[in-house]
């Protein structure tokens, strides 16, 4: 598992923040679309209908934030799988999803209390490839499953990022 930018990596899922919580809540990214699993249930939209996916209130690393902090709250969510954040709920975001029928939200813990605002611009870039077909997750995959697990530091993340985005 590796977080890379807005996106929480493992040999078989890309997910949206972080991975599935205790009761197994995500938002999942697919070469067909979005899945997510919360509350409400679960929901799908193919890639064909979304005219927009972007992802709003990514918490962005602060000033005063060192790159081992940074580190120590992935840590953290690797150690807890997303669920808390040293007994405190982690940040949410928002994967806002535009079809022509309206938009929704889905309500998705951070994988970390900030990311790079690099990090944030490119996951959104990417993950408007992913939705226009000019990117497709499976790549991300493949390379947590070559690199194996493990959290890349921020400029590495960010060079893939890069790399997947075309940029």
């Amino acid at each position: 598992m590796a977080m890379l930018g807005l996106f929480w990596i493992t040999e078989d899922s890309v997910y949206v923040g972080s991975p599935p919580d205790a009761e197994g809540h995500y938002a999942r990214i697919t070469s067909e679309g979005v899945q997510a699993r919360g509350p409400d249930g679960f929901r799908a939209w193919p890639w064909s209908i979304l005219r927009s996916a972007s992802v709003d209130a990514a918490p962005a690393e602060g000033e005063g934030r060192g790159a081992g902090r940074f580190l120590a709250a992935v840590l953290e969510a690797v150690v807890t799988m997303g669920s808390s954040y040293g007994g405190e709920e982690p940040p949410q975001m928002f994967l806002v999803l535009a079809t022509q029928d309206g938009t929704e939200e889905v309500r998705v813990p951070a994988a970390t209390r900030g990311y790079t605002s690099q990090e944030i611009a490119l996951s959104q870039r990417l993950l408007d490839c992913f939705r226009k077909g000019a990117a497709d997750p499976r790549t991300l995959m493949a390379w947590i499953r070559d690199h194996g697990a493990g959290t890349p530091k921020p400029p590495e993340r960010e060079a893939l990022l890069r790399e997947w985005t075309y940029v």
